[in-house]
């Protein structure tokens, strides 16, 4: 009879507690990236390659604009002819404001079990996973069957043309022979209710598309007569766009991801019979529905509006913006719906474009991912998942990459780990960092 295989792993006790120091000093460290190239990750990208680097690895560090730095190494596998897996995660965070904080969001303080700080979820506790299980192989001589290429970018909270645009487009040799990556948002808890945990793995994400939308009209006095009102126009055609309704369509990673949790769930369901009606369906699933709501469907959120200098002169210009996402194949029907709502008095144009993604559910990588997950929990069920927004995967399958989120994280009842993302209060327990390193450890060993 087999041994039973160790529901702890092979990790040291040394790469549970460097996990949380990482986490802690990546955190102290700002990488605040508020956008148009107002960012500095240089002294976070020299934190991981020092540490890198004394396992032996020579990390190479790249920056198409100053202190705008990516760290890149690579590990040699067992298998010369086994493609190569890149392993990525980037070293920027959104902006916190400290005054809303519990706790100071770049003090990265351990207290009561978990770890604080802007980056805690988002994802300087995967960069610090990925660096304690790199030196605890190092520690023990382990070395994986395939190449893992590990990349820390810059730039991925903006445009990404610093980071793991500029990575694929100019330094593509870097990551010869990779076939696939994993990075962020996935195998996180999910507590769907009546003791069912889910850990989605993703495998899919919809595509960017902000959009910046101009109106163009006759500049005059306030208090007179203008049929050619640039802010009436605009203010018009983004009213249509906020409260336009996108058709329902089911890309083959959510129609796995429905068939399966609602299986879950106890409800026999086929998404592809006539009549299927995924918002009662939806209605049905309780939490879990917050995972697939926003990826049924394309969906086109005005954020920003521009217009005007003074209250009583008409502007002859208005100009708003549109967060836009768009499912893999509903590329033309979101540009005709923009064509149509937007009208003939408002021009727009892609202020950031990024292809959407899929990645297969039935791949032996897919099962591998599933059966690291659920060797540590065997209670939880891995399922697969889209993702609402983006990640660097979108980059780097320029080089032809296929992408799947997996940032292992077991997390407690109550603990609402989407809400953290960009949120006030950002934290990580250190369980779960623990149970990350873990998975993770398991996984490229046996990847």
């Amino acid at each position: 009879m087999a041994e039973a295989p160790d529901p702890l792993g092979q990790v040291d006790e040394q790469a549970l507690d460097e996990v949380v120091t990482f986490t802690s000093e990546l955190i102290r460290i700002d990488t605040t990236n508020h956008g148009g190239g107002d960012c500095r990750e240089r002294p976070a990208a020299e934190y991981v390659a020092e540490r890198l680097a004394a396992t032996g690895l020579e990390p190479t560090l790249l920056e198409r604009a100053a202190g705008r730095t990516n760290v890149v190494a690579r590990i040699e596998g067992t298998d010369p002819s086994a493609d190569a897996l890149l392993v990525h995660g980037h070293l920027d965070v959104v902006p916190a404001e400290a005054a809303d904080w519990t706790v100071h969001p770049f003090s990265g303080e351990v207290r009561d079990g978990v770890v604080w700080g802007r980056g805690a979820v988002d994802m300087k506790n995967m960069d610090a996973m990925v660096l304690a299980v790199v030196r605890g192989w190092a520690r023990a001589g382990v070395r994986p069957r395939r190449d893992i290429v590990i990349a820390y970018t810059a730039d991925e909270e903006a445009s990404a043309d610093d980071g793991s645009g500029f990575l694929a487009d100019h330094h593509p040799g870097l990551f010869e022979g990779c076939t696939e990556g994993i990075s962020e948002s996935g195998a996180f808890t999910f507590h769907a209710g009546e003791g069912l945990s889910l850990y989605p793995i993703a495998a899919g994400e919809r595509g960017t598309g902000w959009l910046k939308l101009t109106a163009e009209g006759t500049a005059g006095h306030g208090s007179k007569v203008n049929r050619a009102n640039a802010v009436s126009a605009l203010a018009a055609a983004v009213a249509r766009i906020g409260e336009h309704e996108w058709p329902v369509r089911i890309t083959p990673t959510v129609r796995a991801a429905l068939t399966e949790i609602a299986a879950l769930h106890g409800i026999d369901v086929d998404v592809d019979a006539p009549g299927f009606d995924v918002d009662e369906l939806l209605g049905k699933l309780g939490p879990v529905a917050s995972l697939l709501e926003p990826v049924v469907r394309n969906s086109s959120n005005p954020t920003m509006l521009d217009a005007g200098y003074k209250v009583n002169v008409i502007p002859g210009r208005a100009t708003a913006f549109i967060d836009g996402r768009m499912l893999p194949g509903g590329e033309d029907e979101f540009t005709e719906t923009m064509d149509r709502l937007t009208g003939p008095a408002v021009q727009w144009e892609f202020h950031h474009r990024e292809v959407a993604l899929q990645a297969p559910v039935d791949s032996p990588t897919y099962a591998k991912l599933r059966a690291a997950v659920e060797h540590f929990d065997p209670d939880g069920h891995a399922v697969p998942y889209c993702m609402s927004g983006g990640t660097d995967a979108k980059q780097f399958s320029r080089l032809g990459i296929t992408g799947y989120g997996f940032s292992p994280l077991k997390l407690p009842v109550g603990f609402d780990y989407q809400a953290l993302f960009h949120g006030v209060d950002e934290r990580v327990p250190v369980d779960a960092l623990h149970f990350g390193v873990r998975v993770l450890d398991h996984y490229l060993r046996t990847a």
